[in-house]
C-alpha cells in the first residue's frame, strides 16, 4: 500500500487546526516551542519509509523515551524487573503522588513518571552508563546519531519537584536502590532526548517485528517480549487517556509532552506523530486527531 497520499491527507485536513492546545509550558524549554508544527511518519515492516508536514524537526521525545529505557531494562533484568513495578493501567495523571502512596511506592506501571523513575534506578544498577546506553540503543534503532538536548535537561533538573519528589518517596519505600540523583539525571536526560518523527518510527519499528531490530535484523528483544511492551502500550501508553486511545485509535501508542506519539500495528508499521500542542490528559491534540484519521482512513487496528 502506498501510504504517502493518505499521509499528506492527514498533515493538509488538519493545517487550518495548527496551534490547538497548549505546549508543556511547565518545562521552560519546552514552552518556547510552537505549536504551529505537525509531522508524521511511518515505516512498514518491510523497510518503506513515508512522511509528510514537520516530520524531519527534531523535538524532546520526552516520555515515548520510557519505550526505549523499558526496553534496555526487560533485556537486562527479564521477569525480575515486575518484582517492583506493577502493569495496570494508573487511570490518574502521570505524576501522581496519592496514587503511589496509597501502594507503598510501587508504581502502577512502568509509563508513569514514577514507573519510569524506578526503571531508571534499575538501569543504574545494571547499566555501567546509563546515558550513553539509552543514546546508543536510540543511534543503533534509527541508525543515525541522536543526542541529548542539555538545555532541555537542565530546565526539567530545575523544574522537576515533582519527579523529585515521586523518586524521594520511592526511595522511603526501598523501592529505589540507588542514590535519588543519579537516578533523577539519568530520567532527566533520556527525556531530553531530540529526534524527530523519520526517526522515532524507524526506531519503534523492533515492536512491529517481533523484536527484531529494524535495521539489521537482530534480535533486539524477543517475540514475547515485544508484545508485552505492545499491550503496556494499549493500556498504559498515554497516561489516563489510554482507554479513549484504545476506544478512538485501537494502536498500541506511547506519548510524551513534547508532543509526540509513537503508534504500533503488530506485524505491519509503526507510525510517530508529532504537534506540540497538548490536550488537558497531556498527549498532542492534533497527533491524536491525526492518528485517529489515519486508522479511518486505511482500516488498520489491532481490534
Amino acid at each position: 500500500m502506498d501510504f504517502q497520499p493518505v499521509l499528506d491527507d492527514i498533515v493538509s485536513t488538519l493545517k487550518p487546526e495548527l496551534g490547538a492546545g497548549k505546549v508543556a509550558s511547565y518545562i521552560p524549554a519546552l514552552a518556547r516551542v510552537s505549536s504551529h508544527q505537525l509531522g508524521i511518519a511511518l515505516r512498514t515492516r518491510e523497510g518503506a519509509e513515508y512522511c509528510a508536514g514537520d516530520a524531519t524537526t527534531l523535538f524532546s521525545i520526552q516520555s515515548v523515551s520510557k519505550v526505549f529505557s523499558l526496553t534496555l531494562a526487560m533485556r537486562n533484568l527479564g521477569e525480575v524487573l515486575w518484582q517492583r513495578i506493577g502493569r495496570e493501567p494508573s487511570g490518574n495523571p502521570f505524576n501522581s503522588l496519592v496514587q503511589l502512596e496509597a501502594e507503598h511506592g510501587v508504581p502502577r506501571n512502568p509509563f508513569i513518571n514514577a514507573g519510569a523513575i524506578a526503571v531508571a534506578d534499575r538501569l543504574v544498577s545494571t547499566c555501567g552508563d546509563g546515558r550513553a546506553e539509552i543514546l546508543a540503543l536510540l543511534s543503533s534503532l534509527c541508525g543515525e546519531a541522536v543526542a541529548f538536548d542539555e538545555e532541555v535537561a537542565a530546565s526539567e533538573a530545575e523544574t522537576g519537584f515533582r519527579n523529585i519528589a515521586l523518586a524521594n518517596f520511592m526511595k522511603g519505600f526501598g523501592n529505589i536502590d540507588n542514590d535519588v540523583a543519579p537516578v533523577l539525571d539519568l530520567y532527566f536526560h533520556q527525556c531530553s532526548v531530540a529526534m524527530n518523527c523519520v526517526q522515532l518510527a524507524r526506531a519503534i519499528g523492533y515492536l512491529c517485528n517481533d523484536g527484531a531490530h529494524p535495521l539489521d535484523g537482530s534480535a533486539l528483544v524477543s517475540d514475547r517480549q515485544a508484545r508485552r511492551i505492545n499491550s503496556l502500550m494499549l493500556t498504559c501508553g498515554t497516561y489516563d487517556a489510554a482507554g479513549e486511545f484504545a476506544f478512538r485509535i485501537g494502536l498500541p501508542c506511547k506519548s510524551g509532552v513534547g508532543g509526540g506519539i509513537v503508534a504500533v500495528l503488530p506485524d505491519t508499521l509503526s507510525l510517530c506523530v508529532w504537534s506540540p500542542g497538548l490536550d488537558e490528559t497531556g498527549n498532542s491534540l492534533l497527533g491524536m486527531k491525526a492518528l485517529e484519521m489515519f486508522v479511518a482512513r486505511t482500516g488498520l487496528s489491532v481490534f
